[in-house]
């Protein structure tokens, strides 16, 4: 067992920060939040809303404006997040990435994200945002319904291969199977591009174990724990006991996710869930901050605990994450 306390003692934000002061950490890199337009964040909202009461019940704290979510995560100690979008049709990833672009210049704490479609167009914009000092991208199979082996995407995909970006991808087959979701896809991409670096969003919930053995195969596919082992996922897909020890062996390749602020639960539950799952302090400390740090190549945590309450003074340091 871990020697972390999980005692609901005081506010959401004090008991995050507790959790990770535990284990040394100077705060969490959490690599899949959503910032996005208004409109657009309104439309998200609105389809979650209307799939009926106690379906998806968004977390009315998170409804807030932007400064308030940003500042949210900084209180919570979240060190670096992401601005992950997504377009649902033709002409609309471009604008998605200027916006986001704009994002990361008024939030240097966060790491720069852009998106694409399955569009003639694609590789260009893609190659410009690269250019341009993008970090991360986005790729979601189920709303974007397109075919990731879609020949209109080899450029992207040997552009993020080449660049060793990071892309997200949520090609799994929760909450809602789509056309072009599961493994099988995907695996095709990454048989003609295995350099590149993936993170299966969700874990690739509900194909759990297909997926890592994606992470098993190939040096570059990464988990992200998005909404993954909370009690709202657990009760329609949960994670399979058996797989537990391939997760903890594959640890160093597994990234805190959240879906903040699109979430029907306390951001707490998803830390809380990484805690109980008992893998140990390291796995933890990994899970938690090291191994996206590594991976976007972030400051490295001290050897000694930072202060708790230095954590939020320290965004303004760290614009060289967004530069070019």
């Amino acid at each position: 067992m871990t020697g972390i306390s999980l005692a609901p003692e005081g506010d959401e934000e004090t008991a995050i920060r507790r959790i990770w002061g535990g284990l040394g950490l100077p705060g969490l890199v959490d690599v899949h939040t959503h910032f996005m337009p208004d409109n657009v964040l309104r439309k998200v909202q609105a389809y979650f809303d209307a799939l009926g009461e106690g379906v998806w019940p968004l977390n009315p704290h998170y409804r807030v404006a932007e400064d308030e979510r940003v500042a949210l995560l900084r209180g919570f100690g979240v060190l670096g997040f992401t601005a992950l979008s997504y377009p649902h049709r033709p002409a609309m990833a471009a604008w998605l990435n200027d916006w986001a672009a704009d994002f990361a210049d008024r939030h240097p704490d966060s790491l720069r994200s852009a998106t694409f479609f399955a569009e003639p167009e694609a590789a260009d914009y893609v190659a410009d945002a690269i250019g341009s000092g993008a970090r991360v991208f986005k790729a979601h199979l189920q709303v974007g319904a397109y075919d990731p082996r879609d020949p209109l995407l080899s450029g992207v995909w040997g552009a993020l291969a080449d660049s060793g970006t990071p892309v997200v991808v949520h090609c799994g087959s929760g909450p809602t199977p789509g056309n072009f979701t599961g493994p099988g896809p995907f695996a095709e991409v990454l048989r003609q591009h295995p350099a590149l670096t993936a993170v299966v969003a969700h874990a690739g919930a509900p194909e759990y174990s297909a997926f890592l053995d994606l992470v098993e195969g190939y040096e570059g596919v990464h988990l992200d724990t998005t909404m993954t082992f909370t009690p709202f996922t657990e009760r329609q897909s949960p994670f399979p006991r058996e797989e537990l020890p391939r997760l903890r062996e594959f640890g160093h390749r597994v990234l805190l996710g959240t879906d903040f602020p699109n979430i029907p639960y306390p951001y707490l539950d998803q830390i809380r869930s990484l805690v109980e799952l008992d893998l140990g302090e390291d796995w933890l400390r990994g899970v938690l901050h090291d191994n996206a740090a590594a991976l976007f190549d972030l400051p490295t945590r001290p050897g000694r605990t930072q202060p708790v309450a230095d954590t939020r003074q320290h965004h303004t340091e760290r614009a060289r994450w967004n530069s070019p």
